[in-house]
């Protein structure tokens, strides 16, 4: 079950199944393309088993979910839409700024908000409330005009609740890659958006690639995963617990321990069948654990480079000198560092957001946040006088491309008579 692996092992257990389930994806979105609602009707009946009426949630349905809330948890709820808001309002850009880079050339970024987007908040094997906070949270902090979210029937009370909280305009009761499909391509109730953040199973991360010239998409976010990087100093039962932590999502998360500790995995593994035993989602964890392994290296720096390797989701930093190894690392969704510092903090509490990219895109996307749901322009205000001390530059490489309708745009605003 716990095994010696290589960096290979993980990469090819996290290669994207969105191959392997392309055919029947394209399916879905070719009936929701062609026949709207009654598509949606139809597939939620297959899929969920669950006859629609009305796709989108009422508001006499939430405020009946807020009544089946422990007053306890929305207030925790509450809490932590503060904690994730706060965050994610330090990252919110200047609507505009400009700079006068050279005499009478003044150049800048204007920041603006995008009008409507779409949240994919999972359910299935558990209510994701949290989900519902990182993703709507985000959008309404950087200004998006329209905030709507997508989530499989029956919606749980608590993630219900947990859309309301966070600021959704509507919530329609659709899920999987027909509710992909719906956000990008609209139906007779439900509009089109601009955007699609949120995670999924291999179906909705499909359907996401698949539609992106319709609407943008955050990136591929799907089962979860969890690098622990530790040497001698690292709690084994600490680690046990935050791979566990991850292994409980689905059957196909995975862990991985790099540590320059030989004898540091028979002790995780001690402990984590100590914890696995106890656990209510026990049968999750073991078939995520197959998925699973650790790797002992030397040299801790050799270590830090694996882990840029394989660019997991979440990484845990538990060695003497983390701030050290923080500055080798490139590719990681969120980064942990300390004994006290464990992904859930991340997952839930600390403000900072889980929805992450998975199956190596950390080496080259950033996970969710405010800049998602913004675009910007530049912005370029020139005088007479800078366009003149461009003018020779402009000229001379546009005339050398062959384009000499740019070179003259430039000569006669240069021949203009006073």
């Amino acid at each position: 079950m716990w095994k010696q692996v290589d960096e290979n092992f993980w990469k090819e257990n996290r290669v994207s199944k969105i191959d392997e389930v392309a055919e029947a994806v394209q399916d879905i979105i070719d009936l929701v393309r062609f026949e709207g609602d009654k598509a949606l009707i139809d597939l939620t009946l297959k899929f969920d088993k669950i006859v629609l009426e009305e796709f989108e949630v009422s508001r006499d349905e939430i405020e009946e979910a807020y009544e089946n809330v422990d007053p306890i948890l929305l207030d925790e709820l509450e809490n932590a839409a503060e904690y994730i808001q706060r965050f994610h309002e330090l990252q919110v850009p200047e609507d505009l700024w400009l700079k006068e880079v050279e005499p009478g050339v003044t150049l800048g970024v204007k920041s603006t908000p995008l009008e409507r987007v779409g949240c994919y908040i999972p359910g299935g094997r558990a209510p994701y409330a949290s989900t519902a906070l990182m993703c709507v949270i985000p959008a309404r902090v950087a200004g998006v005009g329209e905030v709507i979210c997508c989530t499989p029937p029956s919606v749980d009370p608590v993630t219900l609740v947990a859309m309301d909280i966070a600021g959704a305009d509507e919530i329609y009761k659709v899920g999987g890659a027909q509710a992909i499909a719906a956000m990008a391509l609209g139906t007779e109730s439900i509009e089109r958006v601009q955007k699609i953040v949120g995670p999924g199973n291999a179906f909705v991360t499909a359907a996401k690639v698949m539609l992106r010239n319709n609407a943008e998409i955050d990136f591929p976010a799907g089962p979860s995963e969890i690098g622990v990087l530790a040497d001698e100093t690292a709690n084994a039962e600490f680690i046990a617990a935050d791979l566990l932590a991850q292994a409980e999502h689905d059957p196909s998360s995975a862990c991985l321990l790099v540590t320059t500790d030989p004898g540091l995995p028979e002790e995780v593994w001690s402990c984590m069948e100590e914890q696995i035993s106890a656990a209510p989602r026990r049968e999750i964890m073991m078939s995520a654990l197959k998925n699973s392994g650790y790797i002992i290296e030397d040299d801790v720096e050799i270590a830090a480079e694996i882990m840029n390797g394989i660019a997991p989701e979440h990484l845990s930093i538990l060695v003497k000198d983390p701030l050290n190894i923080l500055s080798m690392i490139t590719n990681a969704g969120s980064i942990f560092i300390g004994p006290y510092s464990p992904v859930a903090a991340g997952d839930y509490a600390s403000g900072t957001n889980h929805v992450l990219p998975t199956a190596g895109y950390a080496a080259t996307m950033s996970g969710l946040n405010v800049a998602h749901f913004r675009k910007t322009s530049t912005v370029q205000m020139i005088t007479k006088d800078g366009l003149a001390a461009l003018a020779p530059t402009i000229i001379a490489i546009s005339e050398a491309e062959g384009f000499f309708a740019h070179s003259d745009s430039i000569r006669i605003r240069r021949q203009e008579k006073e």
